[in-house]
């Protein structure tokens, strides 16, 4: 395992801590939130990584200063004139029933400017390393009782090796698409603002945000419904929470979702397209033939076709199977013999399922998260593990497929979720997607090196993106106690041969 960054205190230089607002020219703006967005009103920020490596002409630490620094910032305020709420806050006005989010003038992304002494590499490998490493390179966002930050930036320059673009976002303005389209504009201009000299260069087609808030439509109130709940989430996951606001808060209940990172590693796995058809075969191969207790209602809907199996389902199911083994594994070397007990979900991206379907470009929360029910603890442990996980997830996948299926029980996830956690269930949740295609973010300095979904050190997540090769595969990235880890990277590679 390779050796902390954070072991040494002064691996972090602040350079500099500014706001970065829009051209003058932008107008004011309040947007309501959706009842999409107060979902996750006070749920952690997704926070990623950006790693990108530079030749040694541009990585010097007076050409990333004054050349590659000014560059990110001046296309960052070009991009934010067309993502305004993104440098506005989330406020709750005390004449209103729900917060919004509010830009005015002056508003602007808190960007800090750092500098690592440490090798850019360290960040790139893919074996494991200390979790709390990654944490020094994403920036803190600001959340108080009356308001909360959107989003928040951090560039940390590696002199003679490259830069990091570290990104904290709130998850009730945006969900993992609406952030990765922005990452993307900011790029894009970044890029072309290079290439063409001009002063605002125009964004492609794809990348211009719809701020279209009326095509989320909410005729049962679901909007008071999450306003309601998010009370009762605060004190069943955090009893001892002092709430003198009556329900009327914005700060982000961090104490209920902290980085987990004692004793935890942060490693990154692929699956090839190779790996995912061994995984499919294995899978269809034992698809009729595997029986268990639930079985009359996960292939009730089956046909004599063999079902089309997404990657997405085959990585889930397998990773998963792979993290029960190694924890049950590690315990029963600690002579623990108590039962570990495991639940998945993951989340829904509802924008065409919708009726009527809203814009593919629409900017802000359009997922609803579901907990595959049918999945049981033991279900990981059976003899045909892996297709027993994988015919639940199909079944689930299938039943929410409708904007019907995909918004059921939307009101009571989180209850749900904080009973089963209460009970002593591990979740074992899914962020990120192969499909956002992170690995094609160019500044104009080139692809990522390595991108990261920091925040899934909140919890047993599995971070999903396209593989950095674009040859179809995904890659994984976990966090896991070390000694779970080494397991799982031997479970993970031995069902591979």
């Amino acid at each position: 395992m390779a050796s902390s960054a954070n072991n040494n205190t002064s691996a972090i230089k602040i350079h500099e801590k500014c706001l970065v607002p829009p051209p003058n020219s932008s107008p004011q703006l309040s947007l309501p939130l959706t009842f999409f967005d107060l979902i996750w009103l006070r749920f952690h920020p997704v926070e990623r990584i950006f790693f990108y490596s530079l030749p040694t002409p541009h990585s010097t630490l007076d050409s990333l200063l004054h050349q590659v620094l000014p560059t990110l910032k001046n296309s960052l305020s070009l991009t934010l004139q067309h993502f305004l709420p993104l440098a506005g806050t989330i406020v709750w006005p005390s004449d209103s029933n729900k917060p919004l989010i509010q830009y005015k003038v002056g508003d602007g992304v808190s960007l800090t400017v750092a500098e690592s002494s440490e090798d850019l590499n360290h960040f790139l490998v893919n074996s494991p390393v200390e979790a709390l490493d990654s944490r020094s390179l994403v920036p803190h966002l600001e959340s108080s009782d009356s308001l909360a930050s959107v989003i928040s930036l951090q560039i940390t320059l590696f002199p003679k090796s490259g830069f990091s673009i570290g990104i904290s976002s709130h998850h009730a303005v945006l969900d993992g698409k609406s952030s990765i389209m922005f990452v993307k504009a900011w790029a894009y201009l970044c890029r072309e603002g290079q290439l063409s000299n001009e002063e605002s260069p125009r964004l492609a087609p794809e990348l211009v945000p719809i701020f279209d808030k009326e095509a989320i439509k909410d005729p049962n109130g679901r909007d008071m419904m999450f306003i309601n709940n998010w009370k009762q989430i605060s004190f069943q996951l955090d009893p001892n929470n002092n709430d003198s606001s009556n329900g009327r808060t914005l700060k982000i209940m961090s104490s209920a979702f902290p980085p987990l990172v004692d004793d935890r590693v942060r490693s990154t796995f692929e699956l090839t397209r190779g790996d995912l058809e061994k995984i499919r075969n294995r899978v269809l191969s034992n698809w009729d033939t595997t029986v268990d207790d639930e079985d009359v209602i996960v292939i009730s809907s089956s046909t004599k076709q063999q079902p089309k199996l997404s990657t997405f389902l085959l990585t889930c199911a397998y990773v998963s199977v792979c993290i029960v083994k190694a924890t049950d594994e590690e315990s029963k070397k600690r002579g623990d013999n108590n039962e570990n007990k495991f639940m998945f979900g993951f989340t829904v991206d509802c924008r065409a399922k919708l009726d009527p379907p809203v814009h593919e470009n629409y900017f802000g929360n359009c997922v609803a998260g579901h907990i595959v029910d049918a999945i049981k603890a033991e279900d990981f442990r059976k003899e045909n593990a892996l297709v027993i996980v994988a015919k639940k997830i199909y079944s689930k996948i299938r039943s929410v497929g409708t904007m019907e299926g995909a918004l059921d029980g939307i009101e009571t996830m989180f209850f749900r979720a904080a009973l089963m956690v209460k009970e002593g269930k591990k979740p074992i949740g899914v962020a990120g997607s192969a499909r956002f295609g992170v690995y094609g973010i160019d500044f104009g300095w080139g692809k990522p090196e390595k991108v990261e979904i920091t925040s899934v050190d909140r919890g047993i997540t599995i971070g999903m993106a396209e593989s950095k090769d674009g040859s179809g595969g995904i890659q994984v990235g976990l966090v896991l106690n070390k000694h779970v880890m080494h397991l799982f990277n031997e479970f993970f590679h031995a069902g591979l041969c």
